[in-house]
């Protein structure tokens, strides 16, 4: 059995019937198709019995127009093509199915807002790379075998396809990715037709260090943490650590994170809002507790022993590595990027303020020598590994992709901070047409192995 890319050809007039199909002689030949009786052709969900005929002048698997519009195909469409034998079947695909939050019909350009941009990169890389990509969102899903969505072809449109091979979680938020309907639809999809779900679930920020706390190979990475839970906790990590933090263990984009000090006897607290940080001076740790106490009892917190991180003029410097599978299934780093915190803030995301740069200039703002760039740099990259493969050993879930969080402090080690299973999407960079960043094409290649193409 081989898999290759081949390009749909959609016969619009003519006398091809929807039970035949017609393929190129050399890829017949390349894939040992057979020249008689019928062979199950499958897109996703979608089993049909077709019959096979072979054509010398054509390069493509071409389609009556009716069959390739139940399945959602169009003309020149790329897709990878394997035979098995022992079933007669001919599979075509993958087909990925990407759930995304929200659509915008009414929005032909941006149907998918800030994310827009990564879709349209996806559907390119799927191009290239041989699969088929779709977007849908909750309202879209559906308890049978067929289900809508939104594809591109010279511009967004929404057709029908088959239930995809693989799909990939992209909701950005919790309460939609909790909704009942999502939770079914994900369990039917896996046990009725063997689709691949990834990145299936947000992780909770403590629920992630007491998992790799089991991993003695990992402790070192972990700075002391704990899920929050009354004024004793707070005052036997103050009495351990000059500065703690408290961080919603839900939250993200910087939101909701307090630091809290010792300075002169009394207990310094900031907490990041968007405008800056809001600065609060108590005499006591009873006093900071007290005015905290209403804020802590709505959300449940994760408490963490602050770090002495390196800084660019004043300003914390952490890192943020994207970790992801690819087409040998394997965890591989695929970019890792320093960010510098805004002024008058003390969290570095990019929401509050926060400034992004390479590594190697961010390790020189912070006064390192080559050497240490050097030496700090792979050390990053090691650590963002061992802890994506800790995630797959401890944390229940299939994650396809990660981001990993990491920091610095000053004596040069490398720290954990918390992990993302769904890593941000709205860069802004700009891109020269048809280019595909790694991040994208990793993302194909990894669907390309969990379908078996």
């Amino acid at each position: 059995m081989s898999s290759t890319k081949i390009a749909i050809d959609v016969q619009s007039f003519g006398s091809l019937q929807d039970q035949t199909i017609v393929i190129g002689e050399r890829a017949a030949r390349q894939h040992k198709l057979p020249n008689s009786g019928t062979v199950t052709l499958q897109f996703g969900a979608s089993r049909h019995p077709v019959k096979v005929v072979s054509a010398s002048h054509l390069d493509g698997l071409r389609l009556s127009e009716s069959l390739a519009e139940r399945l959602g195909l169009h003309d020149g469409a790329q897709v990878g093509i394997r035979y098995k034998a022992g079933n007669r079947t001919l599979s075509i695909g993958p087909l990925i199915g990407v759930m995304v939050s929200r659509v915008f019909p009414g929005v032909p350009d941006r149907p998918f807002g800030s994310i827009t941009a990564f879709c349209r990169e996806l559907v390119d890389a799927c191009h290239a790379y041989g699969a088929f990509v779709f977007f849908f969102t909750v309202d879209d899903i559906s308890t049978g075998q067929q289900m809508e969505g939104w594809t591109f072809r010279g511009r967004w449109h929404k057709a029908t396809f088959p239930v995809p091979d693989v799909v990939y979680n992209r909701l950005t938020t919790r309460k939609l990715e909790n909704n009942p309907r999502v939770q079914h639809f994900l369990k039917e999809v896996k046990s009725r037709y063997g689709s691949a779900v990834f990145n299936e679930k947000y992780l909770d920020k403590t629920d992630v260090f007491d998992a790799l706390k089991q991993d003695a190979s990992l402790i070192r990475y972990l700075p002391e943490s704990h899920l929050f839970k009354n004024y004793q906790m707070l005052r036997s990590m103050t009495s351990r650590h000059p500065v703690v933090f408290l961080k919603p263990i839900t939250g993200s984009l910087g939101k909701g994170i307090i630091r809290i000090s010792r300075s002169g006897g009394q207990y310094v607290c900031l907490s990041a809002g968007l405008n800056g940080t809001v600065r609060q001076t108590f005499p006591s740790l009873e006093s900071l507790f007290s005015s905290l106490s209403g804020k802590l009892k709505q959300r449940r917190y994760q408490i963490q022993q602050g770090l002495q991180l390196i800084e660019a003029g004043g300003r914390p410097i952490d890192f943020r590595a994207l970790v992801q599978r690819g087409q040998s299934g394997a965890w591989s780093v695929t970019s890792v990027v320093a960010r510098i915190a805004g002024n008058n803030h003390f969290v570095s995301n990019l929401a509050r303020g926060g400034s992004l740069s390479r590594v190697k200039e961010a390790l020189q703002k912070a006064n390192m020598g080559a050497a240490q760039q050097k030496t700090v740099s792979a050390q990053l990259r090691k650590a963002a590994l061992d802890i994506a493969k800790g995630i797959e050993t401890h944390v229940k879930g299939h994650f396809g992709e990660l981001g990993v969080d990491l920091a610095v402090d000053t004596a040069g080690k490398v720290w954990l901070l918390e992990v993302n299973s769904k890593p941000s999407k709205n860069d802004g960079t700009p891109l020269a047409d048809g280019t595909i960043r790694p991040s994208v094409k990793q993302t194909v290649h990894y669907a390309r192995y969990l379908a078996g193409f």
